[in-house]
């Protein structure tokens, strides 16, 4: 069964940190490049980080650049999205996702992406 299963979300104060976590089961995520989205309240869901399969290559949105980091470690097959200086608006639902092409963060168009994961909830709040 073809699965993507976040973790690492929960509460935290303005200004600290998270790790989420994107780890696939029944394939293998060499092939694949990995968004991460996220969706607030009320809101579309956004692009906001994308690493090519090899992971040599990563883009950004601006929203989030210098504050988080994606990267991947194929051998566990698993993705990451390391979150600094988090703000309350960045909470949200995050998801990950493969796409079969190369992405940047201006093709980061829903749609583009196979599968997704169940999503996690990040809350910035003190």
């Amino acid at each position: 069964q073809v699965q993507l299963v976040e973790s690492g979300g929960g509460l935290v104060q303005p200004g600290g940190s998270l790790r989420l976590s994107c780890a696939a089961s029944g394939f293998y995520l060499d092939f694949y490049s990995i968004g991460w989205f996220r969706q607030a309240p009320g809101k579309e869901r956004e692009g906001i980080s994308c690493i090519s399969s090899s992971g040599l290559n990563t883009d950004y949105a601006d929203s989030v650049k210098g504050r988080f980091t994606i990267f991947r470690d194929n051998r566990k097959n698993t993705a990451y999205l390391q979150m600094n200086n988090l703000k309350p608006e960045d909470t949200a639902v995050y998801y990950c996702a493969t796409a079969s092409i190369p992405i940047t963060i201006s093709t980061m168009y829903p749609n583009f992406f196979d599968s997704w994961g169940q999503g996690t909830q990040v809350t910035v709040s003190s």
